[in-house]
C-alpha cells in the first residue's frame, strides 16, 4: 500500500507544473486523495440516481422503502488492510469483539493461535509489540533475491534451466531503476517548490510568507513560469498554506518511496520475528490492529458500518454489521504471506465479507494466496477487492491479488470493483481507476468519499479502495437480510441489479484527458452497484424461466 496523501491543489500543480502523469502516484490500490470536494453531494455514496441525481448505491432509499421494520441479521466483515481505529467513536459500538477471548490476560482462551485477539489480528507486527510500518514493494523484494541468485551472471553464463527467470530479473531491474528515476526527479521538482517558497520569505525578510507577500511578489526569471502557475491555482490565505504544507507533504512521502519502498537494502521483516520463508506458518503477529498509520482501513471500515442514525460524522452502507480488523497491509507493498493468513483468520473467526482494498503489480507466492481463497470459497465467504489506481486495463495487465487461480480456474466468490465519480455524463469513471471488461466486474463511488480518520475525525478520500467497501457494505446488507445466500449468489445479485443506464454512453477513459469508450466497456457488467435494485430484486424475484 502506497499512501500518497496529497492535498488536490498540490495534486494538480504537481500535474500542471511538474508535468506529472496521474498514474504516477496511483501505484496501488491505496492511492487516494485528500482535501474538500468542491460541489459532491453530502453523503453521495448512499444516495440514488433516482432521488438525488448522482450514482450511489441507493441505501437511503432501500432502507425508507424496502427495509424499514424487517429484521436484519448481524455480519461480521473482516477489513484488511492497514489498520483500524477501533476507539472512533463512529466505529467503537460496531467493532467484533472476539467471544471467547478475555481482554488483556496474555492467554490465547479460545484456543485458536492467537494470543488477545480481542478485535483481530495483527500479522504484520512482533511479539513484542513492535509493527512494521514501511516495508519494499514486492518488485524490489523480488529484484534483491534475483540479484543474490545471478550474481556474477550475465546472460550467457547464466544455466538454461534458469534463463526464464533470469529474463523476469531484468525486466524488474529496468522497472526499478525507471522507478528510482521517476521519484529522484519528483523529488528534485518538490525541492524546487520549497526554495521557491524560502526565496519569497527571504525577499521580506521573513521566516514564512503570507498569501499577500506571494500575490505582490516580483519573480526574476528562475522562478517566473513557476509562480504564474501557482498564481492561477492559490487564491487565498487557506489555499496558499495548504500549498506550502502540501509539498512538505509530498516530500515526505516521495523520501518514503525512496528510502522504504525502493530502497534494497531496506527489510523490516525482522520486527515481525516469523520465519518468512515457511508460508505455510500462521501464528505469529500481535494484537494491536490500530498500528502506526491507521488512516486507511479506518475510512473503509466506516463506509462499510460507520454506525448508522448516531448523530456523529457520516453514515456506513450496512445497519447490522460488525467489523473485524486484520493489519497486512504495510506503507508499501503487502506480502502473500500475510494476505493468505489474514483471508484465513477472517474465514475462522466467523467473518461472511472480506473486504481488501489492496494491490500490487508483482508476485512472491501467488499460490499460497490462491488456496487461502479457495478456503474462503469453501466455507461460504466473499472477498471484495479493488481495481487499482493506475488508470490501467485490468485484462492487459498484472494486479494482485486476483481471482484467477495459479493452476487455472476462477473463484467465484471475489467481485472486483472499479471507481465512479460523483460527477455524471462524461466524468462518470474516476480519472484514477483501473477498469477491464473481462477482470473488472462492476463500478461504485469512490471519488470524494467522506469517511471516518483515526481519533474520531472525518475526512474525504478518493480510490478504488474506497469503492471496494462500498460494494462490501452493499454485499453485506444483502446477507443481513438474506443469510443463507452464498457468495455466488450475492455476487449474481450485485451484478444482475447493477445500474446500467449509462452503459452506452462515452465517458472519458481513466488516465485520459478528452478520449472516450462506451462505459460498457469497463466491466464484465457495464454496470453500476445499486442497492436498492439488489433488493427489490429479490423481494420480487423473476418467475422461473423469464
Amino acid at each position: 500500500m502506497l499512501t500518497f496523501t496529497l492535498s488536490k491543489i498540490l495534486f494538480e500543480i504537481m500535474k500542471k507544473l511538474l508535468i506529472l502523469p496521474l498514474a504516477a502516484l496511483s501505484i496501488s490500490a491505496t492511492f487516494y486523495l485528500t482535501g474538500e470536494p468542491a460541489t459532491a453531494p453530502k453523503n453521495w455514496f448512499n444516495l440514488s440516481y433516482a432521488e438525488n441525481g448522482t450514482h450511489g448505491v441507493g441505501s437511503e432509499r432501500a432502507y425508507k422503502y424496502l427495509l424499514t421494520g424487517k429484521k436484519a441479521d448481524t455480519i461480521i466483515v473482516a477489513v484488511i488492510d492497514g489498520g483500524v481505529d477501533y476507539m472512533h467513536e463512529d466505529l467503537k459500538n460496531v467493532m467484533w469483539h472476539n467471544p471467547g477471548e478475555i481482554p488483556g490476560n496474555n492467554i490465547d482462551d479460545d484456543k485458536n493461535g492467537y494470543v488477545d485477539d480481542i478485535y483481530g489480528w495483527n500479522f504484520i507486527g512482533g511479539a513484542d509489540g513492535k509493527n512494521v510500518n514501511y516495508d519494499n514493494l514486492e518488485m524490489v523484494r523480488l529484484l534483491r533475491n534475483y540479484k543474490k541468485k545471478f550474481k556474477g551472471m550475465d546472460s550467457a553464463s547464466v544455466p538454461a534451466s534458469d534463463r526464464e527467470a533470469y529474463t523476469e530479473y531484468r525486466s524488474i531491474q529496468k522497472d526499478y531503476d525507471m522507478e528510482v528515476a521517476q521519484f529522484t526527479g519528483y523529488k528534485q521538482n518538490l525541492s524546487a517548490f520549497n526554495m521557491y517558497f524560502k526565496d519569497i520569505a527571504k525577499s521580506y525578510n521573513k521566516d514564512s510568507a503570507t498569501y499577500e507577500d506571494f500575490k505582490n511578489w516580483v519573480p526574476g526569471p528562475r522562478y517566473e513560469k513557476m509562480h504564474k502557475r501557482i498564481k492561477l491555482i492559490t487564491r487565498n490565505e487557506d489555499s496558499y498554506r495548504e500549498l506550502r504544507a502540501g509539498v512538505n507533504e509530498g516530500i515526505e512521502q516521495i523520501n518514503a518511496r525512496l528510502d522504504y519502498h525502493l530502497n534494497l537494502d531496506f527489510d523490516p521483516r525482522n520486527i515481525v520475528g516469523d520465519n518468512y520463508e515457511n508460508a505455510n506458518e500462521k501464528n505469529y503477529g500481535n494484537p494491536d490492529i490500530k498500528g502506526p498509520n491507521s488512516f486507511h482501513g479506518t475510512h473503509v471500515a466506516g463506509i462499510i458500518a460507520a454506525q448508522r442514525g448516531n448523530g456523529l460524522g457520516m453514515d456506513g452502507v450496512s445497519n447490522a454489521v460488525k467489523i473485524m480488523g486484520i493489519r497486512v497491509v504495510p506503507d508499501g507493498d503487502e506480502r502473500d504471506k500475510d494476505v493468505a493468513n489474514g483471508i484465513r483468520y477472517a474465514v475462522d473467526n466467523g467473518a461472511k465479507v472480506i473486504n481488501m482494498s489492496f494491490g500490487k503489480s508483482y508476485v512472491f507466492n501467488k499460490a499460497v494466496v490462491d488456496e487461502a481463497v479457495k478456503y474462503a470459497e469453501s466455507k461460504g465467504v466473499l472477498l471484495v477487492h479493488a481495481a487499482g489506481n493506475d488508470s490501467k486495463d485490468n485484462d492487459a495487465t498484472k494486479n494482485f491479488p486476483n481471482p484467477r487461480y495459479e493452476n487455472g480456474g476462477t473463484a467465484n466468490n471475489w467481485i472486483e470493483v472499479g471507481a465512479l465519480n460523483w460527477k455524471n455524463g462524461k466524468n462518470a469513471c474516476a480519472p484514477f481507476t483501473n477498469y477491464g471488461q473481462k477482470n473488472v466486474d462492476v463500478f461504485a463511488p469512490g471519488v470524494d468519499i467522506y469517511s471516518c480518520a483515526p481519533e474520531s475525525k472525518y475526512q474525504n478520500a478518493s480510490g478504488t479502495s474506497m469503492a471496494c467497501p462500498v460494494t462490501a457494505g452493499v454485499a453485506t446488507v444483502i446477507l443481513n437480510y438474506y443469510p443463507t445466500m452464498t457468495p455466488a449468489q450475492v455476487k449474481s445479485a450485485i451484478e444482475t441489479s447493477s445500474d446500467r443506464s449509462i452503459a452506452k454512453k462515452k465517458v472519458i477513459i481513466p488516465g485520459e484527458k478528452k478520449k472516450k469508450a462506451k462505459f460498457s466497456v469497463f466491466s464484465r457488467t457495464g454496470g453500476m452497484v445499486d442497492l436498492y435494485a439488489a433488493i427489490k430484486m429479490l423481494q420480487n424475484p423473476a418467475p422461473a424461466g423469464k
